[in-house]
C-alpha cells in the first residue's frame, strides 16, 4: 500500500472526463430518463468482485463529481491497497439518474487502473530479495488518451515511470541506430543534439553492440531480448567498462521470467505488458436501497 498516492493533475482529469462523459452519455441516459421519476434517489456501492490492488478513487470520484456535484461520494477503501472480494471502495447517494449515468466511466476506469497496479504490484513482488532489487518500469505501450493515468496506476503498484513521450528523453533503439549508421554514431548524433541536462539511452541487442555502447558513453544500455546467460555477462562487461552506466533490461518479460532477469544483475527492467495487455480487475457498482422520490 502507498502511503501517500501519487498526486494526478486535476485540471488533466477533468477535461478527459468531461470528454468521455460526452462520449458516453451523449444528450443524455435515455435508458434511466425512460423509467426514473424526477427526484428519484438511491444509495449504492462500489465493491470489488476480485482480489487485487486498488488504483484510481480520485479519477472515479472526479467522474461522479462531474455528473452531479451534489452526489454523496464517500471513499471506503485505501487507494494502493490490497483489496478481497466484497471489499466496498465507494459509497454513493444522490440521484439515481446522476449515479447510473457515471457507474460506466468510472467504473472502467476503476477497472483498468486497478488491473495494471495489480499487475505492477506482481511483478515488483517477484524481485523482493534480490540484492538490490531492480525497479520495475512502464514504457509507451500505453491506451492512447490515458498514458498518464496508466503511469499513474504503475506508480501506485509500486513501479516506476519511464520516459512519458518522445519529448523528454532521449532512446536510441535498432530502427535508430539503423538509420545513423550504428551505435557510436547514433550515441554521437544524439549527445550533440540534447541538452546537457537529459540523457542518453541505447538499446543494444548483442555483445557486440554490448561494447560498441560501453564506448560510446551513453548513461542508460537497454539489454533487448537477450537470454539471462548472455544478460548476466552483459552486465559485467558493462560495470567493468562503464561502471556508471545503469543498465536496462527490456523485451518480452513476463512474470515467469522477471526472477532471473533480476538476479543477472540490471539496475531496471521494463515491461510493456503492465500496460499494454493487462487484464482489469472485476470491480462493480450495485444500487442497495431506494431512498425515495423528492417532493
Amino acid at each position: 500500500m502507498v502511503d501517500t498516492a501519487p498526486a494526478l493533475d486535476a485540471e488533466y482529469m477533468r477535461e478527459r472526463i468531461k470528454a468521455w462523459l460526452r462520449e458516453d452519455l451523449g444528450p443524455g441516459d435515455v435508458t434511466s430518463l425512460s423509467i426514473l421519476p424526477d427526484g428519484h434517489r438511491s444509495r449504492a456501492v462500489v465493491h470489488a468482485k476480485q482480489a487485487g490492488v486498488l488504483a484510481g478513487l480520485p479519477v472515479a470520484e472526479a467522474v461522479f463529481a462531474e455528473v452531479d456535484p451534489a452526489l454523496e461520494v464517500r471513499r471506503v477503501a485505501a487507494e494502493g491497497g490490497a483489496l478481497a472480494v466484497g471489499d466496498v471502495l465507494l459509497e454513493l447517494e444522490g440521484s439515481t439518474l446522476s449515479i447510473l449515468s457515471g457507474e460506466r466511466l468510472a467504473l472502467n476506469l476503476l477497472q483498468r487502473l486497478s488491473g495494471i497496479a495489480t499487475a505492477t504490484r506482481a511483478y515488483v513482488d517477484a524481485v523482493q530479495g534480490v540484492t538490490p532489487p531492480p525497479r520495475i518500469v512502464d514504457t509507451r505501450k500505453t491506451t492512447p488518451g490515458l498514458r498518464a493515468l496508466e503511469k499513474y496506476a504503475v506508480r501506485v503498484g509500486g513501479g516506476h515511470n519511464h520516459r512519458f513521450g518522445l519529448f523528454d528523453a532521449v532512446l536510441l533503439k535498432d530502427n535508430h541506430v539503423k538509420a545513423a549508421g550504428g551505435v557510436l554514431e547514433a550515441v554521437a548524433r544524439a549527445r550533440a543534439y540534447a541538452p546537457h541536462t537529459m540523457r542518453v539511452e541505447i538499446e543494444v541487442e548483442s555483445l557486440e553492440q554490448v561494447e560498441q555502447a560501453i564506448e560510446s558513453g551513453a548513461d542508460i544500455i537497454m539489454l533487448d531480448n537477450m537470454a539471462p546467460a548472455t544478460m548476466r555477462t552483459a552486465v559485467e562487461r558493462i560495470r567493468q567498462g562503464a561502471p556508471r552506466a545503469i543498465v536496462e533490461a527490456s523485451g518480452g518479460v513476463t512474470l515467469a521470467t522477471v526472477r532471473a532477469i533480476a538476479e543477472t544483475g540490471v539496475d531496471v527492467i521494463s515491461v510493456g505488458g503492465l500496460t499494454h495487455s493487462v487484464k482489469a480487475l472485476d470491480i462493480s457498482l450495485d444500487l442497495f436501497e431506494k431512498k425515495g422520490v423528492r417532493a
